[in-house]
């Protein structure tokens, strides 16, 4: 089942249910996938699916860091509930030990010896954590262990 018809059964869910949040965040995400199937012409794979979700995933958390810095805790509860509607959507998520091993494996094949391979390692190790980990924790990754 794709992404746009898993929203659509859990937007109707949400209806039945009277859950105001989940169905306002439901209509948000798809809303998103609608129009980035606009945008690319076509359905979306898998992997774009996932992307997207990363990304409406990211800009949750980066608002919650705001408000939470600006003193808005009248905001933080209804974001995170979106925050957690959300990641149902995304694959699980590597812990930071299994994000290590994937990079300690990338940088063994490409054969990095410093940080000047920062640009290449990252090349060879985004595509195989693609949606599964957040592109800040891989990147703080690579740089410490081509330290």
């Amino acid at each position: 089942m794709s992404l746009l018809e898993t929203l659509n059964n859990d937007l109707k869910q949400a209806m039945k249910a009277k859950d105001k949040q989940t169905l306002s965040t439901v209509r948000m995400l798809k809303a998103a996938v609608t129009n980035e199937e606009i945008k690319a012409g076509h359905e979306l794979s898998t992997d774009d699916e996932t992307v997207l979700l990363a990304r409406e995933l990211k800009q949750r958390k980066e608002s919650y860091a705001e408000f939470k810095s600006a003193g808005r805790d009248d905001l933080l509860e209804s974001l995170d509930m979106e925050i957690k509607i959300v990641e149902n959507y995304l694959p699980e998520q590597l812990s930071a030990e299994e994000v290590t091993d994937i990079v300690k494996e990338v940088i063994s094949q490409v054969g990095a010896t410093s940080k000047a391979d920062f640009g290449k390692v990252m090349g060879a190790v985004i595509p195989k954590l693609k949606g599964r980990a957040d592109g800040k924790v891989i990147s703080e990754t690579v740089k410490s262990l081509l330290n």
